[in-house]
């Protein structure tokens, strides 16, 4: 169903392959902002298949602060956060009330960090799916740098329902 107030739910109408979503489409379906939010462009989504996104890394970034102030490297655990991001998009577009989920990391596996990422590189994530159900996902990421491989790693995630203000901590498997 299109929402003419909600530029993002028009993903979920689209067909298997689509273009291109901007940071106001992507912050509609992320419930991530400023400092955490680590996606600036999706370039491309192929439904319940695989998702390429860009995240652009610059000095201004508030960790760079102290990781590491002479030897600026982004956190790799920051890098797998963004893959981890880009997934979530490619699976909450596929949920018409996302607005009331949080997508939960589960595991990550074989998580490797080969090449260190800094200050004006342009990340490109690219996310393909393993395992696909509604509630969950397996997706196998890579992160680039240009041509060059930074990191890779199997994640799997949960969504759950949002918890309310007035009720208790979110916990898995529900």
């Amino acid at each position: 169903m299109n929402d003419a107030h909600n530029p993002a739910a028009a993903v979920i109408d689209e067909p298997a392959t689509s273009g291109a979503l901007d940071i106001q489409q992507i912050m509609a379906i992320l419930p991530h902002r400023y400092p955490f939010l680590l996606l600036d462009r999706i370039v491309e989504i192929r439904r319940k298949e695989r998702i390429v996104a860009i995240k652009n890394v610059t000095i201004n970034e508030p960790f760079f602060q102290g990781h590491f102030p002479e030897y600026p490297i982004m956190p790799g655990v920051l890098v797998v956060e963004a893959m981890a991001q880009a997934g979530a998009v490619l699976l909450l577009t596929e949920v018409e009330d996302r607005h009331g989920k949080l997508m939960l990391f589960t595991g990550i596996e074989r998580a490797r960090f080969r090449k260190p990422v800094v200050p004006g590189d342009q990340l490109r994530l690219e996310v393909s799916v393993l395992a696909f159900r509604r509630t969950a996902c397996k997706i196998d990421c890579q992160a680039f740098v240009g041509d060059k491989l930074a990191c890779e790693a199997v994640l799997t995630c949960q969504m759950i329902e949002r918890p309310r203000a007035d009720t208790a901590e979110p916990t898995l498997g529900q």
